[in-house]
């Protein structure tokens, strides 16, 4: 059994998507086999880069303000929403807001690392 608390567990900025940072909860590092959990942070105006992979992900907004932007357009999110991201489905979570977003992603351990499109 793991047990922590997100604060001992250092942000890493994604380098690719200023203004966004990770935190690895719960991942290989751990040898979980399955599934890994990351807590985002996004800074006022950042966004993850838009993207699609073949496994499914799913999302819960803690606090923060923004949207996920997918085929049906803007959505807009806040805390205590969640989005299913289903496989092959392309997306971006953008903070809209005038404070941090940040949510929690569930994935499959078996991905090597996001598909950048358009």
């Amino acid at each position: 059994m793991l047990v922590g608390n997100y604060r001992e567990v250092k942000a890493e900025p994604v380098v690719e998507e200023p203004g966004v940072a990770v935190y690895w909860l719960v991942s290989q590092r751990d040898e979980a086999p399955n599934s890994a959990l990351r807590l985002y942070e996004l800074e006022p105006g950042a966004a993850t880069a838009t993207q699609t992979h073949y496994w499914e992900q799913e999302v819960f907004v803690l606090s923060g303000t923004g949207a996920v932007v997918g085929e049906e357009g803007q959505i807009p999110l806040g805390e205590g929403d969640m989005v299913y991201v289903t496989p092959g489905e392309w997306h971006q979570f953008v903070n809209s807001g005038p404070r941090v977003l940040r949510f929690l992603v569930v994935l499959p351990i078996v991905h090597q690392g996001p598909v950048q499109v358009g």
